[in-house]
This record gives C-alpha cells, sequence and structure tokens, in this order.
C-alpha cells in the first residue's frame, strides 16, 4: 500500500478525454491557456492534452504547447494519448516534440477479442513492437488498460496475464481505467489492493469515470489502496458523466485521507472558471467546490449562528478557493444576513432602517424577485426617499449590428447635471457600446472593474417577446467581492445597458 502523508501524484485530462464531452473542442489557444494555468498555477504534476494522429489541428496544438513548454522546463510533463500502431503514433510524436506517450491498450478479455479480433498474445507482441519504437525514438511510454475494471470484474486471469507480460517491457506507469464508470468503491478497493500485492513495484494510476457518480469515492478507495496516482479533468468534464472531477477529488483527497497533491487549492477556482468559459459547458451553482452557490448560506438563523462562532461552517471553507461566504437575501433571510451583506458593502445602518430593510427584502422574496447584496443600496435610498440614479443615467443608447455590418454604439450620459455624448465601435455591439461609454468614463476620471461573466436567462419555453435577464459580474484585480448587476427588459442588448448602468450607481456610491 502507498504509504500515508506520500504524495500523490495528479494528472489532469481534461484537454484530451475532457475533450470527449458532448459539443467541446478546444483551439490551440486555449489548450495552450488551460495548459498554462494547469502547470504553472494549479501545479498540476502532468497533463494530458490530446490523442495522436486525430486531425492536423491537435497536431499544430501539441506543437505550439510542447514549444511553450520547453521553455519553461516543463516539456516532460505533457503526455499524449497514442495507439498499438506499431510506429505511426510514434512518428506523429516525433513531429510535435512531445516526448510522453500514453499508450491505450487493451484491459479487459472482451474488448481484446471483440474489438481487435486478436489472442492476448498477438496484443501484447503488439505492444512490444510500439513501446521499443518509442523507447528507441527517446519516448517514455505509460499504458492504459482500457475497460480495466470490466477486465478486473470478468476475466482478472487476463489482466494478471497482462501484467506478468507487459510489465516487462520499458513502461513507466500503468492507468487502470475503469472506462465505463462500472466500479463501486468497494470493487476498487478490492482490485486495487490485489494488484499492488501481486506487482508491488510497479506504478498503479486510477482512472475513474462518474457514471455511478462514485468516481470521487472510488479516486480515495484507488489512493488507500495503492494507487500511486489520479487522473481528473477540471468541473468533471467527460464522456457521458465526465471523469472524476479535480476540484472534489482534490479538496476529499486532502480533507479526508492522509495523502497529499501538489495541487494550489486557491487556483482551483480559477481553473474551474477557465475551462467553464473555454469549454461552453457552464457549470451548476450546486456543484461541489466551484459552483456559484456552495459558499451561500440562504437561512437567516445560519448567517447568525455563523456571526456567533462559524456554527454553520465545515471545514470546506470558501477562503481556501479564493472566495468568500455569501448570505442570500430572501424571504429566508434574517438581521444577521442583512448585517453581513452590508458589512462586505462597507455599509452600516442603524437598527430601525436595517430592521425596514429586512422587512422590504423578504417582501421582495415573496414576490419570487432576485434580490442580491447590490441592490440593497437601491432598497436603503428608497426607504430614506433618496434617488440613487440621480447622478449618473443613460439618456439615450443606440447599437447598431448585423451580418456584414461593423457594430457600432452611440451613448449619452447624464451626470450630475450634464449632458456627455461618445460614439464607438467593437467586436459585438455590447462591445461597442462598453467602447463608447468607455470614453465618457474616461473624460469623467471614472474607472469601474473588469467585466469578469456575462449570463443571458430567458424564461424556458418563453416566447420572443419575453423579458430577458442579463447578469454581469464585475470585478477588480485581488477583489474578493465581486459586483453582480442584474438588467431585465425584452431586449437582450437594453437588458446588458440596464445592468451596465447599475454597475455604474453602485461603483459612484463607493466614491
Amino acid at each position: 500500500m502507498t504509504e500515508p502523508n506520500s504524495k500523490i501524484e495528479i494528472l489532469d485530462v481534461t484537454l484530451r478525454d475532457g475533450e470527449q464531452t458532448n459539443g467541446v473542442s478546444f483551439s490551440w489557444q486555449q489548450k495552450l491557456n488551460i495548459t498554462k494555468h494547469l502547470l504553472k498555477d494549479l501545479k498540476t504534476d502532468r497533463v494530458e492534452i490530446a490523442s495522436a494522429r486525430v486531425s492536423p489541428g491537435e497536431f499544430e496544438a501539441v506543437q505550439k504547447i510542447i514549444e511553450w513548454a520547453k521553455g519553461e522546463g516543463l516539456h516532460n510533463r505533457i503526455e499524449i494519448l497514442g495507439f498499438v500502431d506499431y510506429d505511426k503514433t510514434v512518428e506523429w510524436m516525433k513531429g510535435t516534440g512531445v516526448k510522453v506517450l500514453n499508450l491505450l491498450t487493451k484491459g479487459s478479455l472482451n474488448h481484446l477479442t471483440n474489438q481487435l479480433r486478436k489472442t492476448p498474445e498477438e496484443h501484447f507482441s503488439d505492444i512490444k513492437q510500439t513501446v521499443d519504437f518509442a523507447t528507441k525514438a527517446g519516448i517514455t511510454v505509460n499504458v492504459y488498460l482500457e475497460d480495466w475494471s470490466n477486465g478486473y470484474l470478468h476475466s482478472r486471469d487476463y489482466v494478471i496475464q497482462y501484467l506478468q507480460t507487459v510489465s516487462q517491457y520499458p513502461i513507466k506507469r500503468f492507468y487502470l481505467a475503469d472506462t465505463l464508470g462500472v466500479m463501486s468503491p468497494e470493487e476498487v478497493k478490492t482490485a486495487v489492493t490485489d494488484l499492488v500485492s501481486a506487482f508491488p513495484n510497479l506504478w498503479f494510476e486510477f482512472h475513474g469515470h462518474n457514471d455511478y457518480d462514485l468516481a470521487v469515492a472510488n479516486c480515495l478507495e484507488a489512493v488507500k489502496a495503492g494507487a500511486r496516482g489520479l487522473h481528473v479533468a477540471v468541473n468533471g468534464l467527460g464522456e457521458r458523466a465526465g471523469n472524476s472531477p479535480l476540484e472534489a477529488v482534490v479538496t476529499s483527497l486532502h480533507d479526508k485521507t492522509e495523502f497529499r497533491t501538489s495541487i494550489v487549492e486557491k487556483e482551483i477556482t480559477n481553473a474551474s472558471r477557465l475551462v467553464e468559459v473555454f469549454s461552453g459547458k457552464r457549470i451548476s451553482d450546486n456543484r461541489p467546490i466551484v459552483g456559484e452557490d456552495v459558499f451561500t448560506q440562504t437561512a437567516g438563523v445560519h448567517a447568525d449562528g455563523d456571526k456567533k462562532g462559524n456554527l454553520y461552517a465545515n471545514p470546506i471553507l470558501p477562503e481556501r478557493f479564493g472566495r468568500s461566504r455569501v448570505y442570500a437575501l430572501g424571504k429566508l433571510a434574517g438581521k444577521a444576513s442583512i448585517t453581513e451583506n452590508l458589512k462586505q458593502l462597507g455599509m452600516v445602518l442603524s437598527p430601525e432602517i436595517e430592521k425596514k430593510v429586512l422587512a422590504r427584502v423578504i417582501e421582495l422574496g415573496d414576490q419570487n424577485k432576485t434580490v442580491t447584496k447590490e441592490d440593497l443600496p437601491y432598497i436603503i435610498s428608497d426607504i430614506s426617499g433618496e434617488n440613487l440614479e440621480s447622478s449618473f443615467h443613460i439618456e439615450f443608447c443606440t447599437v447598431t449590428s448585423g451580418i456584414g455590418v461593423k457594430p457600432k454604439a452611440e451613448v449619452k450620459v447624464k451626470f450630475q447635471g450634464n449632458l456627455y455624448e461618445a460614439t464607438g465601435e467593437g467586436d459585438g455591439g455590447y462591445d461597442a457600446f462598453m467602447n463608447a461609454l468607455g470614453k465618457i468614463l474616461e473624460t469623467l476620471n471614472i474607472q469601474i472593474p473588469k467585466l469578469y461573466d456575462y449570463e443571458v436567462r430567458i424564461p424556458p419555453g418563453g416566447n420572443t417577446n419575453a423579458l430577458v435577464e442579463t447578469v454581469i459580474t464585475w470585478k477588480k484585480e485581488g477583489d474578493v467581492h465581486p459586483i453582480r448587476s442584474i438588467g431585465i427588459d425584452s431586449d437582450q442588448q437594453v437588458a446588458a445597458v440596464k445592468a451596465t448602468e447599475r454597475m455604474l450607481h453602485i461603483v459612484l456610491g463607493k466614491l
């Protein structure tokens, strides 16, 4: 078994296995950016970035990444998936400069006989030919035992025969793949314990899939049983139900076992957001560790308990991941929820005003309205009879965009009684609007946070004239508490303009 406190290596497969997620295809620029973050910031041990011989685009991506990695001294931590094809994969690799081959071999007798239609001896001979050719080319070889889980469960003798034979070849690591996500934690524990005991000198790594939602538990059992490494994907990307999710595997490993990894926890959220944007696959708000709502307390009693000694906190503290606790505002909010949100805004109210604010928040929650902490200044100004919007108002805005047309925008703003106007062009309608607005803000010497996230929501099954809700998140460098502003209109562009205007009211209210 692996010794407690020993380091578990992490191989990130987001860019290879994760790209098998339906509808996901990364450009070489996106792959390079993700690789840089995974290796330099997140401190992942190794990254599997592509499959060999797939397309000219993959060839270019591997070339570009290896070119960067060599300059950083990281090229030996870049791996690709290749095939038992004697010289074809190796020649492809030589053209890219990549030096680590993860060879896809058959880990079950069922796959071997029904897909390859070969005997074990024929397959082992083919593997040896490819491994020998790769080794002569200066390439390090690891092997995947594809469908190993079914192989062990239904043809253990074949798995043992495979390892007895293939372990004699110059192979560094053996990857035990639960390709179809069929194993339970108990089955993983039994299988890995058995193989580690039978082959104590081999380096085994576990490659899990999440079809039964057991991937995290399976990873924990694998390392307890003696696996030396785990394969994960950011946000659990992958075919069908996905691969073992990096964020949950690493956090569980650090908290629930004595094993450690090199992963920098504070960078997990950034990795998640980066992959979310580039993949186009938005994660659910309640996704463990990285979801928007996982550090949000909704009930007022929970906010009160946190205030009185973190009574409702667990070891998964938001600060570990560069985040902060959020207290939702709605019909379940209590006085402590209001107080905590005001504190994040840098505001202190009298108990009497705070009580009135709470009553208004509960009233809006009963009406099924979304309330954020950025709405509190508006609620306070309404209660006190002030007009928060009087200092800055977008009086006029037109946006022209279309196919074959360079997007343009014209904006007129009223600020402290004076009118300002500007025009701008951009890559899209909203970009053109922001460029025009930026000219006015520069004149007024007003700085705003950078756009961090942009989301458009419509009612499911809504008509074309339905209201559109645009939610924009703004964040300054190093800012723990980003600003979320919401605009609602039947026109998407107008909703975005309204959300931007609300952000400006919040920013100006803090000046």
